[in-house]
C-alpha cells in the first residue's frame, strides 16, 4: 500500500506560483480567498513577481467570482503594465467551477496571460508545475521539447522523494541536524589530511545561491586540498533558472571555485547516476554534498564519509538512514535566497570559515 503522508507536504498551488515566476511572469493572480498560499505569495514578491488575489469571500463562493477576477486583471495591467501574467486557480475556484480562461477573455486586456486550473487536492505538488507548463506551452512560451523535458524531470524529482526523501515515510520527525561546529571541524580535518575528496552542489533552483557557499567555504578553508568540485549549473531550463545558474557560476568563479558541470538547476532529481558515476571515478574518502544529497543513490556513497547539507528538517532522518554520517540543515535558507542575485553566506559555510581561522 502506498505511503500516506501524515506530515505537511508542498502545495500544488504554490508549485504553480513558483513555476510562473520561472517563466518570467510579472503578475500572478490567485483566484481565491486572500489568505490562500499567503506565506509563499509574500516570498515570491521578494523575488520580483507581483502576487495579487481576488480575495473571494462567502458570497462569491455561492454566486461566482468571474467579475472580481476580470476587475483584478484590468487593475494589474493598469497598475503594473506587465509583460506576462498568470491566473492561478485555488480550491475555491475549482469547487465553484470558475472558467479562468473566460474571465481573461472577457477582461478586455491584451497582456499575454495564461490560466492555470489547479487546486491543493492533488496527491503530488508537481501537478501545479505541470499544469502551469502545459498552459505555457499552449501560449507558445515554451516548446514541446521543453515541456517533455520538464515532465521527465518532475517525475524523477518525485521518485527520489518517495524513495529516499521526505515522502518516503508516513511521518518523519523534523530535526535541525547534527552540530555544525563538530561537522565543520571534521570536514576541515579531512580536507587538510591529504585525503581525496569531492564537493558537490546538487541544488534545486534558487536554493543554490546559498548551497554554493558551502563549496566556497570549503575551498576558502582548504585551498590546496585534493578536492574535485562539481555543480549542477549547466545552462538549461526555464528563463529564471538559466539566469540563476549563470550568476552562481560567475559568483563561484570570482571566489576561486570553477566546478565541473553535471546537470542543471532544475535537474537536481535526475542527476543521481551521473554524479554517482563521477564519484566512483574520483574514489574520494569524503564528500560534501549540498542541496539535494538524497538524489545520489546510496550505492555510490557507501564507504565514503558524507557531509550532507539540506534545508529540509524532515530530510535529516532519511539521509542518516542511507549512511550519511553528518547531516546539516540550513533552516532559514529559502527566505534568504528569494530575490537575490549573488551567492548568500550559509550558516555552515560561516562555521567552516571560523574553524579554519
Amino acid at each position: 500500500m502506498p505511503v500516506r503522508f501524515m506530515h505537511p507536504r508542498p502545495s500544488s498551488i504554490v508549485a504553480a506560483l513558483y513555476t510562473a515566476r520561472d517563466l518570467e511572469v510579472e503578475v500572478a493572480i490567485l483566484h481565491g480567498p486572500s489568505g490562500c498560499s499567503f506565506k509563499h505569495a509574500r516570498l515570491l514578491e521578494e523575488d520580483g513577481m507581483r502576487v495579487l488575489t481576488t480575495a473571494l469571500a462567502d458570497n462569491e463562493f455561492i454566486f461566482g467570482g468571474q467579475k472580481p477576477l476580470e476587475s483584478v486583471l484590468r487593475y494589474a495591467v493598469d497598475q503594473f503594465a506587465p509583460g506576462r501574467m498568470a491566473v492561478i486557480g485555488t480550491c475555491v475556484s475549482m469547487i465553484i467551477g470558475e472558467d479562468l480562461t473566460a474571465a481573461i477573455d472577457s477582461a478586455g486586456i491584451t497582456t499575454p496571460t495564461i490560466a492555470v486550473d489547479i487546486h491543493a487536492g492533488f496527491a503530488e505538488n508537481i501537478a501545479g508545475v505541470l499544469a502551469t507548463l502545459e498552459a505555457a506551452k499552449g501560449a507558445g512560451w515554451i516548446t514541446e521539447e521543453e515541456l517533455a523535458r520538464q515532465h521527465r524531470l518532475m517525475g524523477k524529482a518525485n521518485e527520489i522523494e518517495k524513495i529516499r526523501g521526505a515522502a518516503s515515510q508516513e511521518y518523519i520527525e523534523p530535526s535541525r541536524g547534527d552540530l555544525k561546529h563538530v561537522a565543520a571541524q571534521r570536514l576541515v580535518e579531512c580536507a587538510n589530511s591529504g585525503a581525496k575528496g569531492v564537493a558537490i552542489l546538487n541544488a534545486k533552483k534558487e536554493t543554490a545561491y546559498m548551497f554554493a557557499d558551502e563549496l566556497i567555504a570549503l575551498h576558502d578553508a582548504s585551498p590546496g586540498a585534493d578536492i574535485t568540485y562539481i555543480a549542477n549549473l549547466d545552462n538549461r531550463g526555464l528563463p529564471k533558472v538559466r539566469a540563476d545558474a549563470q550568476r552562481i557560476r560567475d559568483g563561484m568563479a570570482s571566489r576561486g571555485v570553477k566546478p565541473e558541470l553535471i546537470g542543471a538547476l532544475d535537474e537536481y532529481g535526475a542527476t543521481g547516476d551521473a554524479l554517482g558515476a563521477r564519484i566512483r571515478e574520483i574514489a574520494p574518502l569524503f564528500a560534501l554534498i549540498a542541496g539535494v544529497p538524497h538524489a545520489i543513490p546510496p550505492e555510490y556513497t557507501n564507504g565514503i564519509e558524507c557531509f550532507s547539507v539540506t534545508n529540509g528538517p524532515r530530510q535529516v532522518a532519511p539521509l542518516h538512514a542511507i549512511g550519511h554520517e553528518h547531516v546539516l540543515v540550513e533552516i532559514d535558507l529559502h527566505p534568504r535566497t528569494m530575490g537575490v542575485c549573488d551567492i548568500v553566506e550559509s550558516e555552515f559555510g560561516a562555521v567552516i570559515r571560523s574553524i579554519a581561522r
